[in-house]
């Protein structure tokens, strides 16, 4: 055996990265952005250690966002750290979709409103957090439901169901969620926000596809 101690210790600092903060650090730095509703609490953190999934996993911190700009600055610090993030609605997901080793951003304590029905256009405007029964519900006056109806509708949220397009018994009749999203506010993991709209396929030359009638929310 030769020693080659020197070596392998040059290598080792070579590919050395900077320690993931605490959950005391990172909580600090998300109330300097302006993201004062944290909890790094050890309750808190097991509570939000899973999902409707078999796995576990414990997040350094969990936050509460009241506003699309505390979302920004959330997703800056963490760019900044270098912590993962990950959105989270009704926690139903069966995929662990929900979890997070960094950050949690609870969606559905604050931002989940649905903040206008246009019963003409057949839309709504609902913030992420919004869960499926309540934008139905808001829609229920004018005749109105949320098409694609899966089995969590109780408890699943707009924002989750987009992401993991969810879908369910009149999915046949009216799609999946992707298929009855109008326009999303989107942030890109560089701190980009823009609008994403569907402009629909009557822009497509040629298209006989039938429209399908059914209600069309939007994300906010």
């Amino acid at each position: 055996m030769h020693r080659g101690g020197g070596h392998a210790a040059n290598l080792a600092r070579v590919g050395h990265t900077p320690a993931a903060p605490g959950p005391t650090q990172l909580a600090g730095a998300l109330r300097k952005a302006g993201v004062p509703d944290v909890d790094a609490a050890p309750r808190r953190r097991a509570e939000y250690s899973s999902d409707a999934s078999n796995y576990r996993v414990v997040p350094e911190v969990v936050a509460f966002p009241r506003h699309t700009d505390e979302i920004v600055a959330a997703l800056g610090v963490c760019r900044e750290l270098g912590v993962p993030l990950v959105p989270r609605g009704g926690g139903t997901s069966i995929a662990g979709n929900a979890l997070s080793t960094g950050l949690v951003l609870d969606l559905s304590r604050h931002l989940n409103r649905v903040v206008e029905v246009d019963p003409e256009a057949r839309t709504a405007v609902a913030e992420p957090g919004a869960v499926l029964d309540d934008i139905s519900a808001a829609g229920a006056p004018y005749g109105l439901r949320f098409g694609p109806d899966p089995s969590t509708h109780a408890r699943a949220t707009i924002g989750g169901s987009i992401g993991n397009n969810a879908c369910g018994a009149r999915a046949l009749r009216y799609g999946r969620t992707a298929d009855n999203v109008v326009a999303l506010d989107v942030v890109t993991g560089t701190g980009v926000r823009f609008t994403a709209r569907r402009y629909g396929r009557d822009d497509v030359p040629g298209d006989g596809a039938p429209r399908r009638s059914c209600w069309p929310p939007s994300a906010a």
